[in-house]
């Protein structure tokens, strides 16, 4: 029997399985695709955006430079990690229904955690890429990953689950859904699917143009309807404002997407020749539980919306992030009491938000006059500093904050790159996959505290080269602040939040 069953090989089945594999966890990871590579995952059509949450939390488990390097991103990130104050930009900042963001609008001393670090904020990368990285990850960790396996059945009771593949049967004591917006496992085990119809079908493809000058380069609102056009030759995007009306069982016919083209872009553009092409929609549900019992989902299994502003990837990690330690710790023994259930209390509306991002960017690119006045508004704010910093502020997750139980405004936050004065930065004393208490004052009562639980959490004590004015933090295997201490210290509340997230301490 393995500890987990995870179910998809996709960027989120493969991030938990190296969380779940760095814990020593027993993992049998399930993909229907009998290959890791295909066209629909390598650029243009797998080309994808990474925000600062998702690079942070690659940087955390070292693979921040073999995810660099493998997405073709120069190394030498030309970032001061000396620097005194927030740290710039790196990267760009995407859009929000069409408009354009600018870096340079971002207010960063509103941002009263932000530290350099070698993680950018934004970069382009591929699907191919960000799997091949974490496939390796997985394999050097003991993950088995079985190719060409087709779900078909889901049984649990209080001991395990079993999932049915073909003629196969595979036991675990818990199962997790990776497998995309058309979830198996979600459907199987019984999850409520709620949300939004759709209110648009988009259309991404790679095709030859006989005359791509009639097209203007980048997003492009029009009175109709929205156009995409790539710095890669021939790679179209277009939304048509149909409610979700075309038939997405059959992929889409040139004729057909050569009149949606014509439509949305008011031009009598011609495809020659249509070399790949899918479709989507704004449709926006989401589970209301992340967890049936041994049951559970991450990334689009819990969640689908548009693809406008990138989200869906990064949530997906997030949610991998967050499980992944959770279900470690469940399936280790050490997890205190209902650790388990504060995944779908933090993720859960994390999710909700994502989708109401998507959905106001369709309200505002509606193709009526209740969209274009919305689009004027919107404008009048990203022409704003605290309107871009705000976007900046949900594009990157840095807005995220889980309610802790704390009035500390660091807790609940993803932990800035702390860096000691040696050169070391959280970061660097993350990849094994404990939490990490970072003792910035030395102070031996702290260092005495944090023994009851050496083998969960990592302690490191030295001067910092900005400690934010705190004493100490004690930061989760996510990443997440779970206590910020004085320069005081406090030892029961520091095992009173040890406790709350670690378990009890050791003997």
């Amino acid at each position: 029997m393995h500890d987990v069953v995870i179910v998809g090989a996709g960027p989120v089945g493969l991030f938990l399985a190296c969380e779940l594999g760095v814990a020593g966890c027993s993992v049998v990871v399930l993909e229907r695709e009998s290959e890791p590579g295909s066209p629909w995952r390598a650029n243009p059509l797998g080309m994808r955006g990474l925000f600062g949450s998702s690079l942070q939390a690659f940087h955390r488990r070292g693979m921040l430079h073999p995810l660099l390097a493998a997405s073709g991103v120069d190394d030498a990130l030309g970032v001061d990690l000396d620097a005194d104050g927030p740290a710039p930009l790196r990267g760009g900042l995407g859009h929000f229904a069409g408009m354009v963001l600018d870096p340079a609008d971002v207010d960063l001393a509103a941002l009263p955690f932000r530290l350099p670090t070698l993680a950018p904020d934004v970069m382009l990368t591929d699907l191919a890429a960000i799997e091949t990285v974490l496939s390796e990850r997985a394999s050097k960790l003991g993950v088995e990953i079985r190719r060409g396996v087709t779900v078909s059945g889901v049984a649990q009771d209080d001991e395990g689950v079993v999932v049915r593949a073909g003629e196969q049967e595979y036991a675990a004591r818990w199962v997790v859904g990776c497998d995309g917006g058309r979830s198996v496992v979600r459907r199987l085990a019984g999850f409520e699917f709620v949300g939004s119809e759709p209110r648009f079908t988009g259309y991404t493809m790679v095709a030859s143009l006989d005359d791509p000058e009639k097209l203007r380069p980048g997003i492009n609102l029009t009175p109709t309807g929205m156009y995409l056009r790539m710095p890669t030759e021939g790679h179209i995007g277009a939304m048509d404002f149909d409610g979700g009306a075309f038939d997405r069982s059959q992929p889409p016919t040139r004729d057909h997407l050569q009149a949606v083209l014509r439509r949305v872009s008011g031009t009598d553009v011609t495809l020659n020749e249509v070399h790949l092409a899918s479709s989507f929609t704004d449709r926006a549900m989401q589970t209301t539980t992340y967890r049936q019992r041994r049951v559970l989902l991450a990334g689009d299994a819990a969640h689908i919306h548009s693809p406008l502003g990138g989200q869906g990837l990064n949530t997906g990690l997030g949610d991998a992030l967050n499980l992944g330690w959770k279900l470690a710790a469940t399936v280790r023994g050490h997890a205190p009491d209902g650790l388990l259930d504060t995944y779908t209390r933090e993720r859960h509306p994390v999710g909700a938000r994502v989708l109401d991002w998507s959905r106001a960017q369709v309200a505002a690119m509606s193709p009526d006059p209740h969209g274009h006045a919305l689009q004027g508004v919107l404008r009048d704010l990203f022409g704003t500093r605290d309107g871009t910093t705000y976007a900046f502020g949900r594009l990157s997750g840095s807005s995220v904050r889980h309610d802790l139980g704390s009035d500390q405004p660091l807790v609940g936050r993803t932990a800035p790159d702390f860096r000691l004065e040696d050169g070391t930065c959280l970061a660097d004393l993350m990849h094994d996959g404990r939490g990490v208490v970072l003792d910035f004052s030395a102070d031996r009562r702290l260092r005495d505290a944090a023994r009851g639980w050496q083998s969960r959490l990592r302690y490191a004590a030295g001067t910092a080269r900005n400690d934010l004015g705190l004493g100490a933090v004690l930061v989760r295997p996510d990443g997440v602040v779970a206590w910020a201490g004085e320069r005081d210290f406090d030892r029961k509340a520091f095992e009173g939040a040890a406790g709350a997230w670690f378990g009890t301490a050791e003997s």
